[in-house]
């Protein structure tokens, strides 16, 4: 799982890195833009995590049955349809962008920026959705280093890009959006290249297929939790964003903001742990081998729960240091962002479990408890919190929010593994 943990790591880092680059060359006006859109894009980008996740699990299970013609069928089909899917969306996000942006709580200084920022970022959103789907299949095709490689690289593009369009051009946030998706038509022009080769000798590549509706219906389903997921952290951003507007202003906004980009690299490790796992578990599952299965799951918790404490002393210990990459000359700025990450970051030997739970079920294709627990958590449980704890607390009820809202899933996801335990044997 290492080289999906890494991958994972480096799509998040080269995501920050805008958010660095704003942060320090062109403005805090600028870097609210960035954060009241970047949700927005999370969640049509986040159809390419379902399309993956689900499709992974169907195929590595597939592969599990020794059926190897049918596994290349349906990887096919969900790239296909994928494609297809994106261009449709982005289209429609395109033309309706300026709308969209004052629907998320733009102003009319920041109307602009965010309008021109979301086109740049909603036109190659095919290529994200893309990006994000591979990361699932160069797992299954035991590939991870090949996976690696690609988000290396593809982060190196926009990591130099940023430096040259911000700093150099300085052409601000048109810079910091074009950055963005040249690495993203890399992340997505690489595997594409990859598994239409014929020198790729992996279990999965393209050929010829039809839009099989049962197995897209299959897919969706089994990827619907990661799809949630990323949906409703997308729309618990915007609440965030919303209430901290009202509450606390455009710093409120940067702050969460200077969270999230924390939270990313942080989550990214779990995140990076379930994808490379879920195949283990898939195929085990496929192959009825209950043994190993309880063995990946016994070996996962002990592994999720140290990577959780080691991140959650992080965080906390090196709330300032960290916040200080994104905020030099604001010292009530800087003051409120440590403030809050070491609030909001508590939560990361909670987050861990969960996130695990969720993708654990996926990979045994029962998309519907992955789905509830995705829900509940990342959706019903954290804008419940945040409404009732801002209410009663103000700005610090938004911070403490999400600890409370990971525990109720926390008793959520040990309920469901306990309880479907018989079922599958582990």
């Amino acid at each position: 799982t290492l080289p999906s943990i890494f991958m994972m790591i480096f799509v998040s880092l080269y995501t920050i890195v805008d958010g660095i680059f704003v942060a320090n060359f062109v403005g805090e006006t600028t870097l609210s833009a960035v954060n009241l859109m970047s949700p927005f894009c999370m969640i049509i980008g986040s159809l390419g995590f379902m399309m993956g996740a689900g499709g992974a699990a169907l195929t590595a299970k597939t592969l599990g049955e020794q059926d190897e013609k049918k596994a290349k069928k349906i990887f096919s089909c969900c790239v296909y349809f994928t494609i297809i899917l994106g261009f449709t969306i982005s289209l429609i996000a395109f033309i309706f962008m300026k709308q969209i942006a004052c629907l998320l709580g733009a102003d009319e200084q920041m109307l602009p920026l965010c309008t021109t920022y979301g086109r740049i970022l909603i036109s190659a959103e095919v290529a994200f959705m893309l990006q994000n789907m591979f990361q699932n299949f160069f797992m299954v095709a035991e590939k991870p280093g090949m996976g690696f490689a690609v988000s290396v690289v593809a982060g190196l593009v926009n990591m130099v890009l940023d430096a040259l369009f911000i700093v150099v051009f300085q052409w601000g946030v048109v810079g910091a959006a074009v950055a963005t998706i040249t690495g993203q038509i890399v992340g997505a022009a690489a595997p594409i290249v990859y598994f239409f080769s014929k020198k790729n000798n992996t279990a999965i590549r393209f050929v010829k297929t039809k839009l099989d509706f049962h197995v897209l219906l299959k897919t969706c389903t089994n990827g619907s939790s990661e799809l949630l997921s990323q949906v409703a952290s997308s729309v618990v951003g915007i609440v965030y964003n919303l209430k901290l507007m009202q509450l606390i202003g455009q710093d409120g906004v940067v702050t969460y903001g200077i969270i999230m980009y924390i939270s990313f690299i942080f989550t990214a490790v779990f995140f990076g742990y379930s994808i490379g796992s879920a195949p283990i578990v898939g195929y085990n599952f496929g192959a009825q081998n209950n043994a190993e299965l309880k063995n990946v799951l016994k070996k996962s918790l002990v592994v999720i729960v140290s990577f959780g404490a080691v991140l959650t002393a992080i965080s906390v210990c090196f709330a300032k240091p960290l916040c200080m990459i994104f905020v030099r000359n604001n010292a009530n700025l800087l003051e409120l962002a440590t403030k809050a990450v070491q609030l909001y970051c508590a939560t990361f030997i909670l987050m861990g479990l969960n996130i695990f739970a969720s993708s654990f079920f996926t990979a045994l294709n029962n998309g519907l408890v992955s789905a509830i627990l995705s829900t509940f958590r990342t959706l019903i449980f954290q804008i419940a919190t945040v409404l009732i704890l801002a209410a009663v607390m103000g700005s610090d009820g938004i911070w403490i929010a999400v600890i409370i809202s990971e525990g109720l899933a926390l008793v959520m996801s040990v309920a469901f593994l306990i309880v479907n335990k018989k079922k599958y044997q582990y």
